[in-house]
């Protein structure tokens, strides 16, 4: 299997994937470039993969690179990147956080059960990976893991970027009952229940951060 690495560069992070002989796969547009003799191709999509697209929000156009040398994936960004490492199992993954991954993973699309999940920020449908592989993932800040043993995590937002198949998720109310819920100043939470592993970026990079607020005060009314 390709050999994924997270390159750092004065903050500023990448992805370099050391291929022999193998291929890689990729979310569209993540190329910045390659070295040595790789071949790339966008398969032509199925039916059920530009499905699975439509309602995860992500491209149905993941290029392969096959061959020997360096693929390098970005653009470079002020954000983490993380490598899951897939020994059969699954993964759940938040929209947008796939970046590559070994061929051998399988990538589909999960449905979130709770209704309300579309409010809570999360969305009906999120990225599944599963089998044999390393996949990478990027989130706008420090990453942290939390291995639940029977165990419930509350995140109040979609900061969740990763956790593994079979624990349970749900939409809840932050307090019971409406009136309390109104009271507390909170509304909607997720709550991931059981035992198994998530990974959380709770804390936006300053740069991340200071960059989406900029980007809001240029497009917002009467700003010019």
């Amino acid at each position: 299997m390709a050999i994924f690495e997270i390159l750092d560069h004065k903050g500023l992070k990448m992805i370099k994937a050391t291929l022999r002989n193998e291929t890689v796969r990729a979310e569209v547009g993540a190329l910045h470039y390659m070295l040595g003799k790789i071949e790339l191709k966008t398969p032509v999509p199925t039916a059920g993969g530009i499905l699975k697209s439509m309602v995860t929000s992500e491209s149905w156009l993941r290029p392969t690179y096959t061959g020997t040398g360096e693929v390098f994936f970005g653009p470079p960004k002020f954000g983490e990147y993380l490598t899951l490492d897939l020994q059969g199992d699954a993964w759940i993954l938040d929209r947008g956080a796939y970046v590559c991954s070994d061929e051998s993973v399988e990538i589909g699309a999960f449905r979130n059960k709770a209704m309300t999940a579309l409010r809570s920020g999360e969305g009906w449908f999120q990225t599944k990976v599963e089998g044999y592989g390393q996949v990478v993932v990027q989130a706008q800040g420090s990453v942290q893991s939390i291995d639940l043993v029977d165990g419930r995590l509350v995140v109040d937002g979609s900061f969740a970027i990763a956790r593994q198949a079979q624990l349970n998720f749900s939409v809840q109310r932050a307090a019971k009952g409406l009136l309390s819920s109104a009271a507390s100043g909170e509304g909607l939470v997720n709550v991931i229940e059981g035992t198994g592993r998530v990974y959380i970026a709770p804390v936006p990079n300053p740069h991340v951060a200071l960059a989406h607020h900029m980007a809001a005060a240029m497009y917002r009314p009467g700003v010019s």
